[in-house]
């Protein structure tokens, strides 16, 4: 489980970060960075997973997954950033290393892109 001081929980931070957020896409899942207003004791995370993912299992067992692995790479987060995770499709057969993977290369272009936008 996400500790709960890691947890999104407003409308207003996902859409923020959602609409003016780096955004790193895969096959898989999306993520969108932005830098918090309002920095706190680390990164937030959200996390979507639309009814075009699957039924109610298959999200459910897409988001414990997604929230797994944020967990274990909230180090690799910059303490004042706002992430979401919105998952895809191809989110629900993938397996939970490639899932990983996909995490970790939507993230790495992500920070990217929010350091570029930063330098403009």
């Amino acid at each position: 489980m996400l500790p709960a001081a890691h947890r999104m929980r407003r409308p207003a931070e996902f859409e923020q970060a959602v609409r003016r957020g780096a955004r790193g896409g895969r096959e898989s899942l999306v993520v969108h960075l932005v830098t918090k207003t309002d920095p706190g004791p680390g990164p937030v995370v959200g996390f979507v997973v639309s009814k075009g993912v699957g039924n109610a299992v298959t999200r459910n067992t897409v988001k414990r997954r997604l929230r797994a692995l944020v967990r274990e790479r909230l180090d690799v987060l910059p303490a004042d950033s706002a992430v979401v995770v919105r998952a895809l499709a191809p989110a629900a057969t993938r397996e939970y290393a490639q899932l990983g993977s996909d995490l970790d290369s939507a993230i790495d272009v992500a920070q990217r892109r929010a350091r570029r936008r930063a330098g403009e």
